[in-house]
Parts: C-alpha cells; structure tokens; sequence
C-alpha cells in the first residue's frame, strides 16, 4: 500500500499558513472559482446560439463558422495539460488570474470583433486563456478543501456547476441573442471575470517561494500539445463534412492517425524524463482512471442531449431561443441538487463502484425515454421527465469524478491531473460532436431516399427525417452510457473511500 501526500506543506515557523489564513474564507473561494469554471463550460454553448446572427452580422459563410466553435475548442483541448502543470510549478493563484484576464480580455475583443478572422482568433484566445483557468481553477479547489467532509460539498457544487453550464449556457445566449445582441454573448464573460479576478487576488492565498518548481517537460509539452490538437481537429473537420465522407477524408485520417502515434509517443517520454508534464502515477490509481473514463465517455453522450435536443425544439417543435434555455432549466436544478447529494451523502455510504455506474445507467434511460419524441411531442410529458431522469444521472456521475480525478494527488501533481479531467471533457466532446452529428446526418438523408417522391410533401419528409435521425442518435446515446457504465464499474474500487477521517492526506492507492 502506497500512502500518496496531498496536504500542503507546513508554513514554517514565523510565517502564518496561508491555508489555515483561508479557512474561514474557504466557501468564498468555492464562490469565486464557481464563477470561473462557470465562464468557461457555458462558453461552449452560450456562442452557438449566437452564430447565426455573427454570421449575419459579419458576413462569413456557412462553412466558416463552424471555426468559430473549433478554434476555441483546439486551443483549448491542447493547451490543458501545459495550463495544469504551470499552475503546479509556478503557483496556482497566479495562473488562475492570469487565466481569468486574459479570458476576459479576448471575450471583449471576440464581441467587438469587426470581420470573420478578429472573431477567429479571439475565439482561439479564449480557449488558450481557458486551458490556464480550467486546470487552476480545479486544483485550487482541492487544495482549498483538505477537510474530506467539506471537500465532499464543494466538489459537489462545483460539480453541478460543470454539469450544468452547458444548459445555463443555451438559456444565456438565448435572452443575450433575443434582448439585446450577438456580440453579448461574447461581452458577459468579461462580467464573470471581473467577478472571479477581484475575488480571486482578495481571497486566495500567494504562492509560498517555499513551493517546488521544477523543469518543464519541453519535449513532453510539445508531443501532448501536437496529440491533443491533432486529435480535436481531425473529429471537427470530420464534423465539416456530409454524412460519412468526413471520416474518408484525407485529412481527418490524416491528423488523427497523426494524434495517436504522438499520444503513444508522448506516454513513451513520460515513462522516461526526470520531471514529466504528466506523471504516469496520476493514472495508474484504478478510483482516477475510472473517473477520467466516465467523465470521457459521458462528454460523448452528453452532446447528444444538448446539440440535437435544442435542434428538436427549435426546428421541430418551434421554440425560441428563450424557450429553448428555459426548457433546459428544471435539468440544471436537478442536475445541481444530485450532485450534492451525490458527493455529500451518497459517496459516503456507497462505494465508487456502485455509485458512478448507477448515475451512467439512469443517463442511459433518461436517453431511452427521450426516443419518445415525435413531430408534436408534449414538453410536460415526454422531454421534461427525460430531462430530470438524466439530470440525475448526470450528478452522480460528473460530481463525484471531479473530486474521485483529484482525490490521493501530490500536492504538486493537483494542477495537472485537474486539466486531466478536462482534457477527457474536452476530447470526449470533440468526438460526440463529429461521432453522432454524422450518424444524424447519414440517418437523415437515408430517411428521405426512401420517403421522397411519395404522397408525402418533401417539406414534411424532411422535417419526419430530421426527428428521425434525432432518436437514433438517443438510442447510440443510451448504448454509450450504458457501456460505459459497465467499463467504469471494473475500473473503480469497492468500498467507500476513507470520506469520515481529518486527515484527507492520508489516501491509500493499491492495485
């Protein structure tokens, strides 16, 4: 048995500790990266509502503006690991803030952007800025909340939070698009950020000179770097193309291919240099490793719900972008409660094993009564219970891996196995974009060859198609969650964690 130490180091004598210092600070602080992590998950989606009217508004094409949404998401996706580990080697305080400026200020120049490229990079500024605030934010938390009842409520929140910004996110760019303009979707952010950047130099404690810094792993940066955007951009630009021709493509064989054999060769790298970006024994714990799978596969299924969801309300049955967010509210205050309840009582008395896979399977029915839906579907009786069964599922799943992806860390290895959870998001979200919008695309026009040309008006083929293609999608989405439930349950461990002691720094990892 290994017994791994996560507790900061004692001050040394005649320096107060800046730990015990926050203590009675700490739930502020909760607040404070709350805010943050808030920023960016609903920057994934608070944009898309606000395309079309970019697009209007600056006069880009069609396939242009799926850059918009991937520029973020490559800069992001491949900058995490690096973000997490400058936050472990050169103070997590500082990177956080860092993070949080920055976002703020491409957010301004993104909403005053005057033509398609300003907006562009300003996108894939953000996503850059983002990769430092993620990571930072994570592993503050973690060393914020040493005490494991406590940590159980903040990771609980927190985990709510990250679960439910995408849906906040639809509900935002919603009244910002319909009320007042595209370009505040873009604008709210430097809200956010004034909020967490005051709080955060007010309330979180320096970075103590005592604290390691280490070399930085040059040629393990740049393998994960070029892997992560190799692999991101070759599911989005499979996400360009119609039906399955963008998984043929050159290219997108191309630069996956490419990702992989850099994946494979940075785990090479990482077994071998003295001070790795990423610690292999961040993932060799069964109870982490579990928590990154789940937290990957359910990125890929969750898209399901939020992409092809809001475009059943809004095409088919004819909501308004308002409509559509406030559709998705009872999900994000139930999805909010459960994970409390998951993290604060539930992790208590069951073990990871039982707990994380039972919240994949209600996802998965969640998803199954979501086939339901047809041309006239009833919100109250056939989305709404769907909504809630999910959201469920989705709090004991998200909540308790965020704290299960961090939990019997160093101290110094917090920052990068935060970004570890994220990039598993990040990726996993990269391949259920591309992954189920071409099989919603194949369906679809599979769907109108074999109905057009009948009595039924093309229009009407076409609208049957489109719901059609959506409730496949929900079936796939229920059979991924449902995998995944029974990948993860092996990979955890049995029994529950050591949740009832003082000492959280004892955490004991075994085979």
């Amino acid at each position: 048995m290994t017994v791994l130490e996560t507790r900061p180091a004692p001050a040394p004598a005649g320096r107060p500790d800046p730990q015990a210092d926050r203590g009675s600070r700490r739930w502020w602080i909760l607040a404070v990266l709350g805010i943050a992590q808030l920023m960016v998950v609903l920057d994934s989606t608070v944009v898309n509502i606000a395309l079309p009217h970019a697009q209007t508004s600056l006069g880009f094409s069609d396939g242009n503006r799926q850059w918009i949404v991937t520029a973020y998401s490559l800069a992001f996706g491949s900058l995490l690991l690096l973000g997490g580990r400058l936050a472990d080697d050169f103070g997590r305080k500082r990177v956080f803030l860092a993070g949080v400026i920055g976002f703020a200020v491409a957010s301004a120049v993104g909403g005053a952007a005057t033509g398609f490229g300003m907006l562009v990079v300003a996108r894939a500024v953000q996503g850059a800025f983002g990769a430092l605030l993620a990571p930072a934010a994570l592993s503050l938390l973690t060393t914020t909340f040493p005490d494991p009842k406590e940590r159980g409520k903040a990771f609980g929140i927190y985990g709510g939070i990250a679960g439910a910004g995408a849906s906040i996110g639809l509900l935002l760019g919603g009244v910002l698009t319909e009320y007042l303009d595209w370009r505040w979707t873009m604008y709210v952010n430097v809200v956010f950020a004034v909020a967490a950047a005051v709080g955060g130099a007010l309330l979180l404690a320096p970075h103590m000179k005592g604290e390691l810094r280490q070399r930085i792993d040059k040629l393990g940066t740049v393998l994960a770097c070029s892997s992560m955007f190799a692999i991101v951009y070759g599911f989005a630009h499979a996400a360009t193309k119609t039906g399955s021709a963008g998984w043929s493509d050159l290219q997108t064989l191309g630069f996956l291919a490419g990702g992989v054999v850099l994946l494979i060769a940075f785990v090479v790298t990482e077994r071998r240099v003295a001070h790795p970006l990423l610690p292999l024994r961040v993932l060799t714990d069964r109870n982490r490793a579990g928590a990154y799978v789940a937290t990957f596969l359910s990125s890929v299924g969750m898209f399901g719900v939020f992409l092809f969801l809001t475009y059943y309300l809004e095409a088919t049955l004819g909501y308004s972008p308002v409509k559509t967010g406030l559709a998705f509210l009872p999900m994000t205050a139930v999805l909010m409660v459960s994970a409390g309840l998951g993290n604060t009582v539930l992790l208590r008395r069951f073990s990871p094993r039982a707990l994380v896979p039972a919240g994949l399977m209600a996802v998965a029915v969640g998803m199954v009564l979501l086939t339901r839906i047809d041309l006239q579907a009833s919100y109250v009786a056939v989305i709404l219970p769907s909504l809630l069964v999910m959201a469920v599922g989705f709090g004991l799943v998200f909540a308790p891996c965020f704290s299960l992806g961090t939990l019997g860390v160093r101290a110094h290895d917090a920052g990068v196995a935060s970004a570890t959870i994220n990039v598993s998001q990040q990726i996993g979200g990269s391949i259920g974009t591309a992954l189920l919008n071409t099989i919603a695309t194949g369906v679809a026009a599979t769907f109108v060859a074999a109905h057009v040309g009948g009595a039924t008006p093309a229009a009407l083929v076409a609208v049957q198609a489109a719901v059609h293609s959506y409730i496949v999608v929900f079936w796939i989405g229920a059979a991924i969650f449902a995998g995944a439930a029974l990948v993860v349950g092996p990979m955890l461990r049995g029994g529950r964690l050591p949740m009832d002691s003082d000492d959280v720094s004892a955490v004991a990892v075994h085979a």
